[in-house]
C-alpha cells in the first residue's frame, strides 16, 4: 500500500464497546487511520469524543449525512475511502446506502440490518456501485478457524457428515435492560435489535461459523425459541436442528440467559475421516481427531499452518492471539482489498477472506428462518432467501 486508507466512524463514541474495539482493530496493522466521525446522536457527546479521539473540529460531524455529503465534496487526496458503522442494528442499512451512493466502501457490525428485505437492497446497492462491504463477522477472523476451513476444504476430513456449535452466554440471566444496563436495553428491543434476541446477537455468528468452516449452506432447519426471563419482550434462547446441502445434519444453541457463561462459542465438525474441535476462549488450539489414528493439537504461529493461517497470524507460537487480533484480521483483508481495487490490481483469494452482502443475507434469512419455524408447527422447513 502507498498511503494509509482514511476511514469514517458512524457512531462508536466514547463509553461503546464496539466503537473502540473497531478502531484499536483498524489500527493494528497500520493501513488504516480515522479522519472523520459521526460518532453519536448526541451532537455534544459526538463532539466530545471526536476530541478525544484527536479529529479536527472540521472532521468531527454532527450526523452521518452532514459526514457523508460534506465527505464526498473534499477532493479525492482528502475524504474517507470507507465507513465503519458502529450502531445498533436499526441505525446499520440507511448509513449504508447513502455511504455506497456516495462512493465510499463500507465496514458494518453484523447483523447487516434489520430486516431480510433491507439486506437485499444493500446487496443490489454494492453491485451496482462495484464498491466494497465488508460484515464483521468477528470470529471468522481467528486464525485457527482459518485452519480449520482450509482442512476442511482440502477434505483432510472426508464429507462432512455433522456440525455441532453452540454459542452460551450468561450476561441476559436477569432482566438487566430495566436495571440501566444500556447494551441490553436495546439488544432486548425489538423494534432495535429485530425480531430475534439471542439468535439475532449471537445465533448468526454461530450459524456463520458453521458454513465458513464447512463450506456447506444450510438448507432445512427446526427451531424452538424460548423467552425464559419474565418480563423479556424477545428470545433469550434457543435451539435449532439444521440440514446442509450436501445431507450433513446439525445442531445449534444460542443462549444468553446460561449463567455463569462469558462468550463460550464452540464448534466441532465431523467427517468420514475424522473430526475437529475449536474453542473460542481457548482459540489458539485447534483439536483434530481421527477415526484410526492418535488425535493431533495444532497450536497458532508454527510453520505446519496452511497459507491462510499463516496469513493471519502476528506472533510466534506461544504468544497468543485473541479477539482483537481477529477482528483486526478482517480489517487488514478488507483494506488490502479496497486497496487494490484502488490501484486497479485483482486482491487475492487471502485478501478477500472477509465476510461480505451474501454473509449478511444469510444472516438475516436465519433469522427471519429460524423465527419462522419457531412459531410453525411443522418440524422442517425449508431455508428460504
Amino acid at each position: 500500500m502507498k498511503r494509509k486508507l482514511r476511514m469514517g466512524m458512524i457512531g462508536g463514541g466514547k463509553d461503546a464497546f464496539i466503537g473502540a474495539v473497531h478502531r484499536l482493530a483498524a489500527n493494528m496493522d497500520g493501513l488504516i487511520e480515522l479522519s472523520a466521525g459521526a460518532l453519536s446522536v448526541n451532537p455534544e457527546i459526538g463532539y466530545e469524543s471526536g476530541k478525544l479521539l484527536f479529529l479536527p473540529d472540521n472532521r468531527i460531524y454532527t450526523n452521518y449525512e452532514e459526514m457523508l455529503t460534506k465527505e464526498s465534496e473534499l477532493p479525492a487526496d482528502e475524504r474517507i475511502d470507507f465507513v465503519t458503522i458502529v450502531t445498533p442494528n436499526f441505525a446499520h442499512f440507511a448509513p449504508a446506502m447513502m455511504a455506497l451512493d456516495k462512493g465510499f466502501n463500507v465496514v458494518i457490525e453484523k447483523p447487516m440490518t434489520l430486516t431480510l428485505e433491507e439486506a437485499k437492497q444493500l446487496k443490489a446497492k454494492v453491485e451496482e456501485t462495484g464498491l466494497t462491504l465488508c460484515l464483521t463477522h468477528t470470529y471468522s477472523g481467528y486464525p485457527m478457524v482459518k485452519q480449520a476451513k482450509q482442512m476442511v476444504s482440502e477434505g483432510a476430513l472426508g464429507a462432512i457428515r455433522k456440525i455441532i456449535v453452540e454459542y452460551p452466554q450468561g450476561w441476559l440471566s436477569t432482566l438487566s435492560e430495566r436495571e440501566g444496563n444500556a447494551q441490553a436495553a436495546w439488544r432486548t428491543d425489538p423494534s432495535k435489535t429485530g425480531k430475534s434476541g439471542s439468535m439475532g446477537d449471537i445465533g448468526t455468528h454461530a450459524a456463520h461459523l458453521a458454513e465458513y468452516i464447512s463450506g456447506l449452506k444450510i438448507t432445512k432447519i427446526c427451531a424452538d425459541l424460548s423467552i425464559v426471563v419474565p418480563g423479556r419482550a424477545i428470545d433469550d434462547d434457543g435451539n435449532v436442528l439444521l440440514k446442509f446441502d450436501n445431507g450433513a445434519n446439525g445442531v445449534l444453541v444460542a443462549s444468553q440467559i446460561a449463567a455463569g457463561e462469558e462468550n463460550a462459542l464452540k464448534i466441532k465438525v465431523y467427517g468420514e475421516k475424522g473430526g475437529m474441535e475449536w474453542h473460542q476462549m481457548e482459540p489458539n488450539t485447534l483439536i483434530v481427531k481421527w477415526l484410526n489414528a492418535p488425535a493431533q493439537i495444532y497450536r497458532t504461529g508454527n510453520s505446519y499452518m496452511g497459507s491462510f493461517a499463516q496469513h493471519n497470524t502476528r506472533t510466534p507460537g506461544g504468544h497468543p492471539e485473541g479477539y482483537l487480533e481477529a477482528f483486526a484480521n478482517i480489517y487488514k483483508n478488507f483494506a488490502l482489498t479496497v486497496d487494490a481495487k484502488l490501484n486497479n490490481e485483482q486482491p487475492t483469494a487471502a485478501m478477500l477472506d472477509f465476510p461480505s452482502t451474501e454473509d449478511g443475507i444469510r444472516g438475516m434469512a436465519f433469522i427471519e428462518n429460524v423465527v419462522t419455524s419457531s412459531q410453525s408447527d411443522q418440524k422442517w422447513l425449508d431455508y428460504k432467501l
